[in-house]
């Protein structure tokens, strides 16, 4: 699924804050500490808790495994600058029909800062980039609402709500799916690189041109 490009640990991707590469055996204490918490636990499918001695050692040696034969790819989040410390975790798997689903965690003290946006958005841009897949598939249980925002923010649609499996949750739990459309995506882009070399009074104009079509259409409703 994945390409030779992202089976060797040189691969990385940059955003304007952050660095998502392969997970490194150093980043285990980092991982250890935010994936320990409860309250990070329970909103993820996979990670255990009480979490387990030498837990992130085995993760950390899986995720290399599937990056290195391309079965996934799963990238540690680390900021630019400092001690470039793991503050979270990215991953992305084959689903059915050809489709991507992705997975994200993030440590509580970067919340709230658009960086988990930053990261998935960054991710997301590779997967159509570098892979054939037609569509990004998400989910979050129903009560993270933090989770959805994000989703929301980077383009995926809301599809429905329903049981998913969250094995390290005991079972089937209430989730909203989600999904991000290759068209879509790329539609989006064009709009954005479009508005970024407009000049500004053009910006205003179209702005402004909107503005007035919703008003319209709502004296007329």
């Amino acid at each position: 699924m994945f390409p030779d490009l992202t089976s060797d640990d040189i691969f990385r991707i940059e955003t304007p804050r952050l660095w998502l590469r392969w997970p490194r055996a150093s980043d285990a204490a980092s991982i250890t500490r935010f994936a320990s918490l409860a309250h990070v636990a329970r909103m993820t499918a996979l990670i255990p808790h009480p979490y387990p001695p030498g837990e992130a050692e085995r993760f950390i040696m899986k995720a290399r495994a599937g990056n290195a034969n391309g079965a996934a790819l799963v990238l540690a989040i680390s900021q630019k600058g400092g001690a470039r410390q793991t503050i979270g975790l990215l991953g992305a798997d084959p689903a059915t029909a050809g489709d991507i689903e992705v997975g994200y965690v993030l440590a509580p003290p970067h919340w709230g800062k658009g960086l988990a946006t930053e990261a998935v958005k960054a991710l997301a841009g590779a997967i159509f980039s570098l892979t054939r897949a037609n569509r990004i598939l998400a989910n979050s249980r129903i009560n993270n609402i933090a989770s959805r925002r994000v989703l929301e923010k980077i383009g995926f649609a809301f599809v429905d709500t329903g049981l998913d499996s969250l094995p390290a949750r005991g079972g089937l739990h209430p989730c909203d799916r989600f999904h991000l459309d290759r068209k879509a995506w790329t539609a989006a882009r064009r709009a954005g690189d479009e508005r970024r070399h407009m000049p500004p009074m053009a910006q205003q104009v179209q702005d402004a041109s909107r503005s007035k079509s919703i008003a319209v259409a709502q004296a007329e409703s």
